[in-house]
């Protein structure tokens, strides 16, 4: 009994191994089928998410034009080399160190099938490692086509590494209106909410000008897109039937902006004022519109077009010119002369008896004290003799004005300067922009400082833009406009262009006599037989203008600064024109010529009107 239950018992042992095995097998084929059919889409989805990768796209900036539509700023495409560091990372160590290696072991055998010397250097690439290591790291910029294609046919052997277009900002006319335009720079995007981006293209971000100012509109919606991650770390474009594919958003164009610029006037303006240190603004009275703003010396702006190389940079900061600086709305200088309307008016709009027919005598000098005299510009000749109003404004004469100024009272003459706009911005749509300084009533009571506020003098500091601001107010009769420098907008290329328009600050309410004696005498400025603007005169055109010379630095070092203010037509002022040149001659000697150049080539290229 004992020998027969044991194989009974050796068969039930094999019956159990194999109902364990047929149950394990079983189970097994249950797993792999809910894994591989009834969990498919959902390991599916995972695979996707391990293996696509959504890049962030820059939006496309929008163009600027001028007001007759020439373009000043607009983008082309250009070919960038872009290696995505996280991708390499499974090539070597995660350790800084190995990635730093596998990358520029990586940039070298790109250089060779390129024939492109390497454009970062090792400095460079260990701080996009150390910084920036989640963004790809452009290689190349602004590669031809001829490198984009070898690297296309190598691609395969390339593991990280994309080739892509990127917009790149360009300015047609190179220099021309450089302060008004501004550039742009590379600028590192953050996380968006709502948007989980793998990778993100550099941006383009507004430094100056209207590229600063006016960012949010011209620099458009990024967009995104995917690419599927393989095996060897090579991305790829996803197939155009892949489903994920509808998530893929193409960058959006951001708005166009039309500038009351005009770029011939702009040119006109440049070339006239040269390289020297100067600034020239040009308004139209009626409306405010800036159409010429110039400052030199300048720049190129495309320089900066696909990231400003560091030598050209610092050459550009260390230049002792300041080629930077946009003097035309920035630079505070003292008006000299050119101030004198301002104390003409405060005088006359005065309860202090003032009236076109007052009058001083002026023997060369203005007497401050026993001892001390401030002396008047023609002071060798023995002064001007007994003046009026509009005699004095065309002689520009020194001593008239001192004695306006203290009759006045600078209390009078502040409130003057301030509603024409001095000492404030004047809102125009640039950055950078200077107040200047109009000193507290408190800040000039002495006799003296009153006389040298009264030509233009002392604590007194205004720019090219207020004055121009100054001049067209009294061409138009007392309207206060905030200059506009932005025409209109367009927001797609679906729309028209949308006006911005005018702004009227502020109206003056001067009387028919106070505006009748200014402009008088700034006419015979320039058409009197001895007056200080007479190398202005155009012939045919009547203009009206002030000429000033505002001394700086030290007593006796004989610096200058020269200035001229005009308006055109005398009759129906379409044009307002302030412009100073730093240590010129004299206002006379100096700046008229120019004007007069200039008045000649904008009326003959504006018979029609602007």
């Amino acid at each position: 009994m004992k020998k027969s239950a044991e194989p009974e018992l050796e068969v039930l042992r094999i019956h159990v191994v194999l109902l364990g095995m047929v149950l394990g097998l079983l189970f097994i084929a249950g797993s792999l089928w809910r894994i591989q059919v009834g969990g498919s889409e959902k390991y599916e989805g995972e695979l996707d998410n391990q293996s696509i990768r959504c890049v962030r796209l820059p939006g496309i900036r929008g163009r600027v034009f001028d007001r007759n539509g020439v373009c000043l700023a607009e983008n082309r495409p250009s070919y960038c080399i872009a290696i995505y560091l996280e991708q390499l990372r499974p090539l070597g160590s995660s350790r800084r160190t190995s990635m730093f290696e596998a990358v520029e072991e990586l940039v070298q055998r790109l250089s060779k099938v390129m024939g492109l010397p390497p454009e970062m250097s090792s400095d460079a690439i260990k701080r996009h490692i150390k910084i920036r290591s989640p963004m790809p790291l452009l290689a190349w910029r602004d590669v031809g086509e001829g490198p984009a294609a070898r690297l296309e046919e190598s691609s395969e052997n390339f593991p990280a590494v994309s080739l892509y277009l990127q917009p790149v900002r360009t300015y047609p006319l190179n220099d021309l209106a450089a302060h008004v335009i501004g550039y742009v720079t590379r600028s590192y995007p953050q996380d968006e909410e709502g948007r989980d981006y793998d990778y993100y293209l550099p941006d383009s971000s507004g430094r100056r000008g209207i590229e600063r100012t006016l960012d949010d509109e011209l620099r458009g919606h990024p967009g995104g897109k995917l690419v599927r991650v393989d095996a060897a770390g090579l991305t790829r474009e996803l197939p155009g039937d892949d489903k994920i594919k509808r998530f893929d958003e193409p960058p959006i164009l951001g708005s166009d902006i039309m500038l009351t610029l005009d770029a011939r006037i702009q040119r006109l303006a440049e070339e006239i004022i040269g390289g020297e240190k100067s600034a020239v603004v040009v308004l139209d009275p009626r409306n405010g519109d800036v159409l010429a703003l110039a400052s030199q010396p300048s720049f190129n702006l495309n320089l900066f077009s696909g990231g400003i190389s560091s030598s050209a940079w610092n050459a550009l900061l260390r230049d002792p010119a300041h080629p930077l600086q946009n003097r035309a709305v920035s630079g505070r200088y003292p008006p000299g002369s050119i101030f004198k309307p301002v104390v003409a008016i405060a005088g006359l709009e005065s309860d202090r008896g003032i009236r076109p027919s007052t009058a001083f005598q002026c023997p060369g000098y203005y007497q401050l004290g026993r001892t001390s005299r401030l002396k008047c510009w023609n002071w060798k000749y023995g002064g001007h003799g007994l003046l009026r109003m509009q005699k004095a404004i065309e002689q520009s004469c020194n001593t008239y004005f001192c004695s306006i100024g203290a009759k006045t009272g600078y209390p009078a003459i502040r409130q003057t300067a301030k509603q024409l706009g001095l000492g404030q911005r004047t809102g125009i749509e640039l950055d950078a922009e200077n107040s200047g300084n109009l000193p507290e009533a408190g800040d000039v009571k002495y006799k003296g400082e009153v006389a040298n506020v009264s030509i233009g003098q002392g604590p007194l500091l205004v720019t090219p833009l207020q004055m121009a601001v100054l001049a067209a107010t009294i061409a138009n009769g007392g309207n206060v406009y905030r200059p506009r420098l932005v025409l209109a907008t367009r927001p797609d290329l679906e729309s028209g262009f949308e006006e911005h328009p005018p702004q009227l600050a502020r109206r003056l309410k001067w009387s028919t006599e106070t505006t009748k004696t200014v402009r008088n005498g700034m006419l015979d400025v320039i058409h009197a037989k001895r007056g200080t603007g007479k190398r202005a005169k155009v012939e045919g055109l009547r203009m009206a203008g002030k000429t000033g010379t505002a001394e700086y630095g030290r007593r006796g070092e004989g610096k200058k600064h020269t200035w001229m203010i005009a308006f055109a037509p005398f009759d129906n002022p379409r044009f307002a024109v302030a412009m100073i040149v730093e240590d010129g001659i004299s206002g006379g000697r100096t700046i008229a010529p120019r004007i007069h150049e200039l008045m000649s080539e904008i009326i003959g290229l504006t018979s029609d009107g602007v």
